[in-house]
C-alpha cells in the first residue's frame, strides 16, 4: 500500500471513531437531561428562554384527548439584576393554575434574576396545570407564557403521554386547597421562588435551546 493511500485509510478510521463517540455524546447528554432535543424552545429578548416546552397528559393517553394536562418547561431568566414574574400558562386558549413546589395554588411564580426554574414534575417542582383541554397526543398544542413586565410568548409544544421521559410530569390530583390571601397579592418565599432554582442562567439554560 503506498503512502498516500495509508494516510487516507488512517484518516478514515479516526473519522469512523469519532462519529459513533459524538453520538453516543449527544444521546447521553439527552437521557441525562430526559430532554428530546425537539422540544419547543422560544424566548423574550435576551432576557427570558423557555426550553423543553412539552404539554403531558397522564400516562396511556394516546390519540385524541380530552382532559387535565401539565405544561412543562424550563424558564430561564438571564436578565442582570431584574426578577421575572410568571403570570398565565395557557394551553390553547385555556388559563393553567399555577401552583409552588408545595402543591399550593399560586397567582404568580418568581424567578431570581440570573437563575433558571424547572415548571412541571415532582420533588419540589411549581406546576402549571390545565383542567380540561381538548388536544392530539403526539401532536402539538398552542402554549402561551405571559410574564408581568417581560410580555407574552406563544409556543407550539409537543404533546405527549406521562410516561417514559416524561413520567412524573403529568397533571397531579386536583389540589383542593385555595390561594392564601399572600398568595394571591404577593406568593409565598418558596412560591416565588419555584422551588430550589436550577445553576445560574449563564448562556443557553438547556441543552435544546438552539
Amino acid at each position: 500500500m503506498s503512502r498516500s493511500l495509508r494516510r487516507g485509510a488512517a484518516a478514515a478510521l479516526v473519522l469512523a471513531a469519532i462519529v459513533p463517540l459524538s453520538a453516543c455524546a449527544a444521546g447521553n447528554d439527552a437521557d441525562t437531561l430526559q430532554i428530546k432535543p425537539d422540544n419547543a424552545a422560544t424566548s423574550i429578548g435576551n432576557e427570558v428562554k423557555l426550553n423543553n416546552i412539552v404539554v403531558v397528559a397522564p400516562a396511556g393517553s394516546a390519540g385524541e384527548y380530552s382532559g387535565p394536562v401539565a405544561v412543562t418547561a424550563n424558564i430561564a431568566n438571564t436578565a442582570p439584576k431584574d426578577d421575572l414574574v410568571l403570570t398565565s400558562v395557557k394551553v390553547g386558549g385555556t388559563a393553567a393554575t399555577l401552583t409552588d413546589e408545595h402543591g399550593a395554588q399560586v397567582s404568580q411564580i418568581t424567578i431570581k434574576a440570573g437563575q433558571s426554574v424547572l415548571l412541571g414534575g415532582k420533588d419540589g417542582a411549581a406546576g402549571a396545570q390545565v383542567s380540561g383541554a381538548k388536544l392530539s397526543v403526539g401532536g402539538y398544542a398552542d402554549t402561551t407564557f405571559t410574564f408581568k413586565t417581560a410580555g407574552e410568548v406563544s409556543a407550539p409544544a409537543n404533546v405527549q403521554p406521562a410516561s417514559g421521559l416524561y413520567q412524573g410530569f403529568g397533571p397531579q390530583g386536583k389540589s383542593t386547597s385555595s390561594p392564601s390571601a399572600g398568595a394571591t397579592s404577593s406568593p409565598s418565599p418558596g412560591a416565588t421562588a419555584s422551588g430550589s432554582p436550577s445553576a445560574p442562567a449563564t448562556g443557553s439554560p438547556s441543552a435544546s435551546a438552539h
